[in-house]
């Protein structure tokens, strides 16, 4: 803008010749009206906009479903897990057990265990390894103990569960040293129990160590790998004279074969799997007499699938060579991985009058 320029501007401001209405020109008439007429954001004169094209899904979706067709009738074993299979070998680790299951896991293809993958055609093919199956709940005070407290005692009760199941040395049939440690000495039963149990002399119902301690005699099986699976949990409340009652209910998976076995591919693997429920009561020493980081046994029960059928021997026994042969209308049958149902105690063993019970899958 010029110096002339800009004097006028100043002079028009201060006259207010700025203010005065201006007629439109005839350009800004015809704008507006096309505005009026076609309401929206008008179009740019360089602007583009592609049209839609018409969906034709009908023969991409029919093809799709062809192809899914074709790969499950062709390769079905290699595709079971991948839509969240129960137990599928290549499905996902099942979280933990965090209450009762309202029911049984799914139904498993029949596929045999080997020595490669010995939990392959299991639901517990997606349960932890060891001791990280048996979920622990949130600690709080409860009967004489404080939270710290009660902590500790759901920790050494996962102890004593894996020292009684999962010691590599206990399932060689060796002594369980460390879960004997956490028991109360001062519990009289108990300790008879284990001396009886575990001496030399042969086992009887009264007094089998299988009822605490998973064992195999090592000239007999041998655990196929070093992996145990697990699944269960363990819950508390306050007992009697205000001790904290620990409850542990956990199944254990042990794919074995013989000691002096086939080792190739062809080699039978059997797995024995054994559900535990051990009541332990941390007691208040001031009420009881019990020793630092001890408790004593409340009650312990056995449900027991392929570890043998006779009497008590000490042992599982796995039944080796005779896993074709099991008869299909036994009159007792179950199913050794649903939890959904109390605990068996005829030790999963016999029932009365009726032989051996059936496992109807393993």
């Amino acid at each position: 803008m010029s110096d002339e320029e800009w004097e006028r501007f100043l002079r028009e401001s201060v006259a207010g010749a700025p203010g005065a209405p201006v007629e439109p020109s005839a350009r800004a008439r015809e704008v507006g009206r096309r505005l009026r007429e076609r309401p929206g954001q008008p179009e740019g004169w360089r602007s583009y906009s592609p049209g839609r094209p018409r969906r034709k899904t009908g023969w991409y979706v029919a093809g799709l479903a062809a192809v899914a067709l074709l790969a499950v009738a062709l390769f079905p074993q290699q595709l079971v897990g991948w839509f969240g299979d129960e137990g599928g070998q290549d499905g996902k680790p099942l979280a933990a057990e965090s209450a009762s299951p309202r029911q049984a896991p799914g139904a498993e293809p029949a596929l045999r265990p080997t020595l490669a993958e010995p939990f392959r055609g299991s639901p517990a093919a997606r349960w932890a390894d060891g001791a990280a199956g048996v979920a622990v709940p949130e600690a709080k005070a409860t009967g004489w103990m404080d939270t710290a407290q009660v902590e500790q005692a759901l920790q050494q009760s996962r102890e004593f569960m894996a020292a009684a199941g999962l010691d590599s040395r206990v399932l060689r049939g060796e002594r369980p040293t460390q879960a004997i440690a956490l028991l109360n000495p001062h519990q009289k039963d108990v300790q008879e129990y284990l001396r009886r149990a575990l001496s030399s002399t042969a086992a009887t119902p009264e007094a089998d160590p299988l009822r605490l301690f998973s064992r195999f005699r090592p000239e007999q099986a041998r655990l196929v790998g070093d992996v145990v699976k697990t699944r269960g949990r363990l819950t508390y409340r306050e007992g009697k004279r205000g001790a904290v009652e620990v409850t542990a209910d956990v199944t254990f998976v042990y794919p074995v074969t013989q000691a002096s076995g086939n080792a190739g591919p062809d080699a039978e693997v059997i797995r024995t799997i054994v559900r535990r429920k051990v009541v332990m009561s941390w007691d208040n020493p001031a009420e009881v007499i019990t020793e630092p980081g001890t408790m004593s046994l409340v009650s312990y029960a056995l449900d027991m699938t392929n570890g043998g059928c006779s009497g008590p021997t000490g042992y599982f026994e796995p039944p080796f060579g005779t896993t074709e042969k099991q008869s299909a209308d036994t009159a007792h049958q179950v199913d050794p991985y649903d939890r959904s149902k109390p605990i068996d105690t005829s030790d999963g063993t016999a029932t009365a009058g009726n032989g051996c019970a059936t496992a109807t899958r393993s």
